[in-house]
């Protein structure tokens, strides 16, 4: 089969031919209908993020498709069911069985997945829909419902409007928070509005009269998270998602004497990519994607580098 292979920090991924996989007992087998392209790829290309297994490895974390071979004991899946692998985070990280994390990944036409990382698809959400949920929009989900608590009549700030941050602005607003988007491109305004934000600014500084009750920041430039401190109210929440530089430093008196709740935001749990692929099924959330050829998929990590993707790509690996 075909797969997009990490080599070497710097380079970009590789096309080859690698051997079907065979699952071992506990895991299966899924043909790989679409996955999604996340920033952290990038991070892991540019040696912004180390990656914890020796390459060749296959990326791609945001898997959906259908489960074509059972391993011994597998109960409760069956061979054409329609399957979103999560990448469980949460009581407990299980990066040991996340694609393209601690196994080979979806830029791949199969990946293996473990039995217990699989969600059914509902039939009304679609498989690029299904994909990019396991990621782009339950880490936001999980961001602005648990970590930053967002509740009805509170101000939240999203700072970053990319993929990630589209999906935080419409939790926020399901949630009954009035919230408001911060990214430096002005071209992304229109999407969030349209994913319900109150308003919109290029610098986070502009928030500052509205005293946000929490600023979820999935752009994590390092400059950014300090602004987030110095805007948010008393007592106020700041959750730091993005991984946009290896460092931040930020104003300790600011922190201390407001009394500011900073905190980190990873993944989410299996139970919220079932509520996220319900909200979808019930059109409540609706992922913006942009869909790519699977021949394209170095250029499009490229332009996702570039800053140059609204919303999420996604791949069709068997297209």
């Amino acid at each position: 089969m075909k797969a997009y292979r990490y080599v070497s920090e710097g380079e970009p991924l590789r096309l080859v031919d690698v051997p079907d996989p065979v699952p071992e007992a506990g895991w299966v087998v899924v043909d790989v209908e679409a996955a999604g392209l996340c920033h952290s790829d990038v991070h892991v290309l540019d040696g912004t993020i180390q990656p914890s297994r020796r390459p060749p490895f296959t990326l791609g974390h945001e898997v959906a498709g259908t489960v074509s071979a059972l391993g011994e004991g597998v109960e409760g899946h069956a061979v054409g069911d329609r399957v979103a692998v999560a990448i469980i985070a949460h009581p407990e990280v299980q990066a040991h069985y996340a694609p393209g994390i601690g196994v080979d990944g979806g830029y791949a036409e199969r990946v293996v997945a473990h039995a217990s990382t699989l969600v059914p698809v509902p039939a009304a959400v679609s498989t690029v829909h299904a994909a990019v949920a396991t990621d782009s929009v339950v880490t936001a989900y999980h961001a602005v419902r648990t970590e930053a608590r967002a509740r009805p009549g509170e101000v939240i700030a999203v700072v970053g409007l990319g993929g990630l941050g589209l999906n935080g602005v419409r939790t926020g607003v399901l949630a009954g928070a009035t919230v408001y988007g911060v990214d430096i491109n002005p071209d992304t305004f229109g999407a969030a509005r349209a994913a319900g934000a109150s308003g919109c600014f290029t610098d986070l500084s502009a928030l500052a009269d509205l005293r946000p009750d929490a600023v979820v920041d999935f752009a994590g430039v390092g400059s950014t998270t300090s602004d987030a401190i110095d805007v948010v109210r008393r007592r106020g929440r700041v959750v730091l998602v993005g991984l946009g530089s290896r460092t931040s430093s930020f104003s300790s008196g600011n922190l201390v004497r407001k009394s500011v709740e900073l905190r980190g935001s990873y993944g989410a749990d299996k139970d919220e990519l079932r509520q996220v692929l319900d909200l979808i099924a019930r059109g409540r959330i609706e992922p913006a994607v942009e869909e790519i050829p699977f021949a394209g998929l170095n250029e499009g990590l490229g332009r996702i580098g570039r800053g140059d993707v609204r919303g999420r790509l996604v791949t069709r690996p068997r297209h």
